[in-house]
């Protein structure tokens, strides 16, 4: 239920003339609130360390009327309820000193007076005043209506009065009874147990409040009215006692959670990121965990519950000083980024193309030597950073477009070139074949440019007719690799963006590298946590092989790289 749901239902619930009527309903929609405002301030500060880790903007925590005006409702239903407790016990104290001066009235009445006639008169006056005095301590109230029930039946039974009048209170006062018990009976089939400790007080009242029967049919009729009112209040403790139950089994399973956290935050500490991640994914599920477990005991749900949140506000404070720390070192690789940006925009417009173009391409190498600035700042500043070089190259790329028409006749010399690569019978000799094929691709390269409409055309038909000779080869291991990308080389070198290409590929290689230095350190921070034992140097065998791969593919991608150099 939402808090303005909640809010609602308590401004219909405050509303209610008899505040102690539904005080026990007030008191646990309050709860409930009180849930509904503690996950939200939870949720708030999760969006808020969210937002600190991906760099945007930190939102305050607004004004929440709905809040105030619940609180509000509530100290107000609070201090009438207060009020009308004090009052209800000052009245049914009052009532209690009322009742005893009728009981001392009407006992006078029964001992003393002698005329029919005046004690009738003295009785109904006594028993009207008697039906008009209210609630008195609940301590008390079956001993005082013990003795006035006794006073009733004594004033009935040793006053001489007209046999058929008595006759007939008997009579109906044994109806009525007959028809309490059968009331009482019934509030077995009610499921609400608050209707029914309502109803079985009234129905209380109102058996002691009818007068006598007869004689014969009293100790059958007092037998029936007792055993009904003694099964509605064991079903009423029952209800009680599972509620108590089922209140500590959730005490219990919220402690565990509770110890759980504690244990994760209490010896915490890493310097990698993936691991805080997985840790906060293990206490966000214990969270998820205790939101799904209902109420304990009040007071001890309480404890328990601020031991949970003292150890989350922990690890989420551990966690927040971590990445603090570590977003001082983004700031220094953003600031350095921004400032190659700012190159860049100073020289996105030259028609220097070839000085232009070594010049950005030293920019891109300096980029990639600076590594990652943080989710904050490094997607921001890759797309200006990107944007610039692409403004660069278009430009480029358009300028020269111009002179397509200059390029007619390289176009068919490069088609006539691409179907002799085709025909071409390669020999079986390997180095034979590949300095034919390398032949093929400095004439392709040597013969200049095309028109731009073609270029795309033409460079994807010579790459797919040299790539088709190049696999029929039997090459392998690193002389595979190494020849492959010599010839990956020399294709691109034919690209009519050669530069940016060569660039990207640059790029990506480096790339490559960093991730590789990244898993190694991983393998190496995990190292220190094996133990000595028989399992634990099997791991440890698997992860320094890890690493020495990753050492190898680290040269063998510096390779590539002088490659292109």
């Amino acid at each position: 239920m939402e808090k303005a749901s909640l809010l609602e239902s308590l401004k219909n619930l405050v509303q209610h003339e008899d505040a102690l009527a539904v005080a026990r309903e007030v008191s646990e929609l309050r709860n409930q609130f009180e849930d509904v405002v503690l996950e939200e301030d939870r949720q708030f500060q999760i969006k808020q360390l969210e937002a600190q880790e991906k760099g945007e903007p930190v939102m305050e925590k607004t004004d929440d009327a709905i809040r105030e005006e619940f609180y509000q409702l509530y100290n107000e239903f609070r201090d009438r309820k207060s009020g009308l407790q004090k009052a209800k016990k000052e009245a049914e104290e009052s009532n209690l000193r009322r009742k005893k001066a009728l009981l001392e009235r009407l006992k006078d009445v029964v001992e003393k007076e002698e005329n029919i006639g005046a004690a009738m008169t003295a009785y109904k006056e006594i028993h009207d005043a008697w039906k008009e005095v209210g609630d008195i301590p609940r301590e008390k109230r079956q001993d005082i209506q013990s003795e006035y029930s006794r006073l009733l039946e004594t004033f009935f039974y040793h006053i001489k009065i007209y046999r058929e009048l008595r006759e007939h209170d008997l009579h109906r006062n044994h109806q009525l009874k007959l028809d309490v018990i059968r009331r009482i009976q019934e509030l077995s089939k009610v499921e609400n147990l608050k209707d029914v400790e309502q109803a079985i007080k009234t129905l209380q009242n109102e058996w002691d409040e009818t007068g006598p029967v007869g004689n014969d049919a009293w100790e059958t009729l007092k037998n029936s009215y007792w055993d009904a009112v003694r099964a509605i209040y064991a079903r009423i403790q029952v209800f009680y006692d599972e509620k108590r139950t089922e209140l500590a089994a959730n005490l219990e399973l919220k402690k565990e959670i509770a110890n759980k956290a504690i244990e994760l935050v209490k010896d915490f500490a890493s310097e990698n990121t993936k691991e805080w991640d997985t840790a906060t994914a293990s206490l966000l599920a214990l969270q998820e965990e205790w939101k799904k477990i209902g109420f304990g005991p009040r007071k001890e749900n309480e404890d328990v519950w601020k031991e949970f949140r003292a150890a989350c506000d922990e690890f989420f404070a551990k966690k927040k000083t971590f990445f603090d720390s570590i977003r001082g070192k983004f700031d220094e690789v953003a600031a350095k980024k921004q400032q190659l940006v700012d190159k860049l925009e100073e020289i996105k417009d030259s028609t220097e193309w070839k000085k232009t173009t070594d010049q950005i391409l030293t920019i891109q190498k300096d980029w990639k030597a600076l590594g990652s600035a943080g989710q904050r700042f490094e997607q921001k500043l890759w797309k200006e950073f990107r944007a610039a070089c692409d403004h660069f190259f278009e430009a480029k790329q358009t300028h020269f477009s111009s002179k397509d028409k200059e390029f007619e006749g390289n176009l068919t010399k490069k088609l006539e070139l691409i179907d002799r690569v085709k025909a071409a019978v390669i020999p079986e000799d390997k180095k034979e074949a590949l300095n034919l094929l390398k032949g093929f691709a400095t004439e392709f390269n040597e013969i200049g440019h095309v028109p731009m409409k073609e270029k795309d055309r033409v460079f994807n038909a010579y790459k797919e007719a040299l790539d088709g000779h190049y696999k029929k080869l039997k090459l392998e291991g690193a002389e595979q690799e190494k020849i492959l990308f010599q010839a990956r080389l020399d294709t691109m070198k034919a690209d009519p963006n050669a530069d940016r290409a060569m660039a990207r590929e640059k790029y990506d290689l480096h790339d490559k590298i960093n991730k590789l230095k990244s898993d190694i350190l991983q393998f190496e921070n995990n190292l220190g946590f094996f133990a000595k034992s028989k399992g634990a140097d099997l791991l440890k065998k698997d992860v320094e092989a890890k690493i020495a791969a990753a050492q190898r593919k680290i040269e063998e991608l510096k390779a590539k790289i002088k490659m292109i150099q």
